[in-house]
C-alpha cells in the first residue's frame, strides 16, 4: 500500500479556521458583544465600530479608545493610551513568530499575520502548534486568525442595531462580558508572578486614578501598577531567591 499523502496547506488553513468553534473563540465573540454594546452607548457609529473591530484587533485597545472618547481625552492622549496597550502584544509576537515561520516564509506574510496576534490567537495557537507540521504552521495560524477576526467583524455589524434596542439591564450584562474576558484570559495567559501582581495593583489603583485624573486613569494605573509590581517582584526574588 502506498502511504497516504500529507495534508496540504489548505487543509491546515481550514483546520485552524475550525478553531472558531473552540471555547476561547466563543468567549472572545461573547466579549465582542459587550464591546458592541459599549460602542453603542458611547455613540460610536456603526461604520466606525465595524472598522475598529477589524483594524484595532486587540479588544483592550478598542475599549481604551472608546473610553478615551467618552472621557474627552485629547487625540495625543488617546493615541498614547492605545499604543501602550498594544505594546504588550510584542512579547507574544516575538514568541509566536519563531514557532510558525520557516526559512522560506516571506517577511511580508509574517508582518501581515502579526496583525492577528492577540491573547486568544496566541493562547490557541501555542497550545496546538506542536501538532502541526512546521511547513504548515503559518497556514494554520492564518486560518484561525483571519476566521476569528472576520467572524467578529460580521458579528458586530449584525448585532449593532440589536444591542441598541436591548433593555438597559441586558445591555449592561453584555458589556460586563468584556472585563470578565479581559481578566480571566490575561490572568490565565500570564506565566510570571509579576504579571499577576501588576493586575492586582492595576485593579486597586484604577478607581483611585479615575477620581484624580479621569482622562488618563487607565494609563496612570498601568504605569504605576506595573512599576510597583516590578519592584515587588524584585524584592520577593531578593528575599526568597525565586
Amino acid at each position: 500500500m502506498s502511504p497516504e499523502p500529507e495534508p496540504s496547506g489548505i487543509y491546515w488553513f481550514f483546520k485552524g479556521a475550525r478553531g472558531i468553534a473552540s471555547l476561547p473563540a466563543i468567549i472572545l465573540m461573547s466579549a465582542f458583544v459587550g464591546f458592541c454594546g459599549f460602542a453603542v452607548e458611547a455613540g460610536i457609529p456603526l461604520g466606525e465600530t465595524v472598522f475598529m473591530t477589524g483594524m484595532i484587533w486587540a479588544l483592550p485597545g478598542k475599549v481604551l479608545l472608546v473610553g478615551s472618547i467618552l472621557a474627552g481625552a485629547s487625540l495625543p492622549a488617546a493615541f498614547l493610551t492605545v499604543s501602550l496597550s498594544s505594546i504588550r502584544l510584542m512579547p507574544m509576537v516575538a514568541a509566536l513568530i519563531p514557532e510558525i515561520r520557516t526559512s522560506r516564509t516571506p517577511t511580508w506574510l509574517l508582518l501581515l499575520l502579526s496583525h492577528f496576534i492577540a491573547i486568544t490567537a496566541y493562547v490557541f495557537t501555542m497550545e496546538r502548534i506542536r501538532d502541526v507540521p512546521r511547513v504548515h504552521r503559518v497556514a494554520f495560524f492564518a486560518g484561525f486568525g483571519i476566521t476569528v477576526t472576520s467572524a467578529n467583524i460580521v458579528l458586530v455589524a449584525v448585532i449593532y442595531s440589536t444591542v441598541a434596542n436591548l433593555p438597559a439591564m441586558v445591555a449592561g450584562a453584555l458589556f460586563f462580558l468584556t472585563p470578565v474576558y479581559f481578566l480571566t484570559s490575561i490572568w490565565a495567559s500570564t506565566r510570571e508572578r509579576a504579571g499577576h501582581i501588576a493586575m492586582i495593583f492595576g485593579l486597586a489603583l484604577g478607581p483611585v486614578f479615575h477620581q484624580l485624573a479621569p482622562e488618563l486613569d487607565i494609563l496612570y494605573a498601568g504605569i504605576v501598577g506595573g512599576t510597583l509590581a516590578f519592584a515587588a517582584d524584585r524584592a520577593w526574588k531578593g528575599r526568597t531567591g525565586t
